[in-house]
């Protein structure tokens, strides 16, 4: 893989390209009645209008859950009512889709080049990849992009790590708590409660949230500079000590013929270059609609569940908790991991 993989930004026609984390201010909760905009939840197609952008939403009463009976459209009013939290964490990412035409019941297919033809309102991140190829992701900057994605199938949500204009660089390190079989959510917790403590340890700052499927997620916000695949070393490089300190209770075995059960895996290997996690707040294609939510450590502690969170009920909890991950989006405080090279 070559050690540079350069990117383009191409703005929307008619305007100019945003700087990092200019795009979109979060608002707080994001579900304020202001300004709401509705999406027609009784029709095939709606047109909507969000200033000057115009944009057609298809099949909003096609049932994207069945034995919940939660449609397309609610999906894209679930988008649309968070969209001020949401953007913040995604804006200026090229995004791969993930798409289910026929809802979580149906089969998927991920699609990494924004489809032709699409809005000239829609920016363009360019990377080129290690073949040699360059690939024109979408990037999601404000709520007619996000409608527009979500519109076409992607239930949940998959940004790059890096910002689009330096793709090499990631401002975050993470990792994914997944149970091997035999592992229950209950151990999820406190793995993730001991790899809490081991970052807090080493003065990192780290944040979780439910994956919204059977894991846990822990965001280390970092300083850029450190290329991806430094940033997937020392990942590495902390996930097998915490293994070898905790065999009885985490693996970071990479093959799953040689990964003991009824453990909790610590993935580094999502750290690698091009890869990508379900966002924060995305909804998951999953029987229940869960949704990845921020949670604070004490209600890891507490014993939360994975069904905790769901689609009807996300948007309470913002207006009672607020964007407990907005402090990933700080500039102050971040980790220098070269310190640790």
């Amino acid at each position: 893989m070559p050690t540079s993989h350069p990117s383009t930004l191409v703005p929307p026609e008619g305007s100019v390209s945003p700087r990092a984390h200019d795009a979109v201010k979060s608002s707080g909760t994001g579900v304020s009645s202001k300004d709401r905009i509705i999406i027609p939840c009784n029709h095939d197609r709606a047109e909507v209008r969000i200033g000057a952008k115009a944009l057609t939403l298809t099949h909003c009463d096609k049932v994207f859950w069945s034995k919940r009976k939660i449609t397309k459209g609610q999906l894209l009013q679930y988008y649309a009512d968070i969209a001020p939290v949401l953007l913040p964490h995604i804006a200026n990412r090229a995004m791969v889709m993930k798409r289910y035409p026929n809802g979580a019941d149906g089969e998927f297919f991920f699609q990494k080049r924004a489809p032709q033809p699409h809005p000239g309102w829609l920016a363009i991140c360019e990377i080129l990849h290690p073949s040699m190829n360059r690939v024109g992701f979408p990037v999601i900057n404000d709520v007619a992009d996000l409608l527009w994605v979500v519109n076409l199938g992607c239930i949940d949500l998959n940004p790059w790590y890096a910002r689009c204009d330096d793709v090499d660089r990631p401002d975050y390190m993470h990792f994914d708590l997944d149970p091997t079989p035999g592992a229950d959510f209950d151990l999820v917790r406190q793995a993730a409660l001991l790899v809490h403590q081991a970052l807090d340890g080493l003065k990192m700052r780290n944040y979780a949230k439910t994956t919204g499927s059977r894991g846990i997620h822990i965001y280390v916000p970092i300083v850029r500079g450190p290329d991806q695949k430094t940033v997937w070393t020392i990942a590495k490089a902390l996930a097998k000590d915490l293994a070898t300190r905790e065999p009885g209770m985490l693996t970071a075995e990479y093959k799953v013929a040689r990964r003991p059960k009824a453990r909790v895996l610590v993935d580094y290997n999502q750290n690698a270059w091009g890869r990508t996690l379900a966002s924060v707040y995305s909804v998951r294609p999953l029987p229940l609609a869960t949704v990845s939510a921020p949670v604070t450590w004490e209600e890891v502690a507490d014993g939360i569940t994975i069904e905790d969170f769901r689609l009807e009920n996300m948007r309470e909890r913002l207006r009672a908790v607020g964007d407990l991950f907005q402090p990933i989006l700080s500039p102050r405080g971040r980790f220098h991991l070269e310190s640790l090279v």
